[in-house]
């Protein structure tokens, strides 16, 4: 079983402008729960279209009643790769994002595409979705439910953070700095070996075909 999720949003923007803000999201005010951002390929393809590769470092607070399940080991930091097509021509970003550790704990999927507005040129357009699934024999439901909601919540912090890269590509102020969540140095070294042994991950697999964002 696996929990599907579904948004559209409009943006009072142009797409070149949220094409503009998408890369300049981080940090904001809104997204603290995203720690680090790390480009770790890029490409033009054949079609004219730039495909990216991003490694997100995001914190991954488990709900109290897991805290007694599963080991206090856990890395308490959870790393997503997010790929990303941008087609000038047609005006469309679209981004394809899971995470690449804690996978037998859940796998959350999502898939974005930004582009003009049907119903307003002037404006943008957002549609998300995301899929989740637990294979955790006897919690696989509560865990989807957990993700779900938690889902939910860092999509609307996305959007708000968003609109913050707007305001400040239109002339608002700077963004304010990213912290840190480990508690002490020695939680900051473990998270830092477990972020480069990620992105050395990112870095080796294979780009995801254009086909698989359409």
């Amino acid at each position: 079983m696996v929990k599907y999720f579904f948004s559209q949003s409009d943006i009072r923007s142009s797409w070149e402008h949220v094409f503009s803000a998408f890369w300049q999201r981080y940090p904001n005010p809104f997204s603290k729960h995203v720690l680090t951002e790390d480009v770790v390929f890029r490409k033009v393809m054949p079609d004219d279209t730039l495909f990216s590769r991003r490694l997100l470092t995001k914190t991954n607070h488990l709900p109290r009643w897991a805290e007694k399940i599963f080991p206090s080991n856990l890395a308490r930091s959870v790393f997503v790769i997010e790929d990303s097509i941008v087609d000038p021509k047609n005006k469309t970003l679209t981004t394809f994002s899971w995470n690449i550790n804690h996978t037998k704990l859940m796998v959350v999927e999502e898939r974005c595409v930004y582009s003009v507005s049907q119903e307003k040129q002037a404006w943008s357009q957002a549609k998300r979705e995301a899929w989740i699934s637990s294979g955790v024999f006897g919690f696989s439901r509560a865990i989807q439910e957990f993700g779900l909601a938690r889902f939910k919540s860092n999509q609307v912090k996305a959007m708000r953070g968003l609109d913050y890269a707007l305001s400040t590509l239109h002339g608002g102020g700077p963004s304010r700095p990213l912290k840190a969540s480990a508690k002490d140095a020695a939680e900051k070294a473990k998270e830092t070996a477990l972020a480069t042994s990620a992105k050395n991950l990112a870095s080796a697999a294979s780009p995801q075909k254009p086909n698989q964002f359409v």
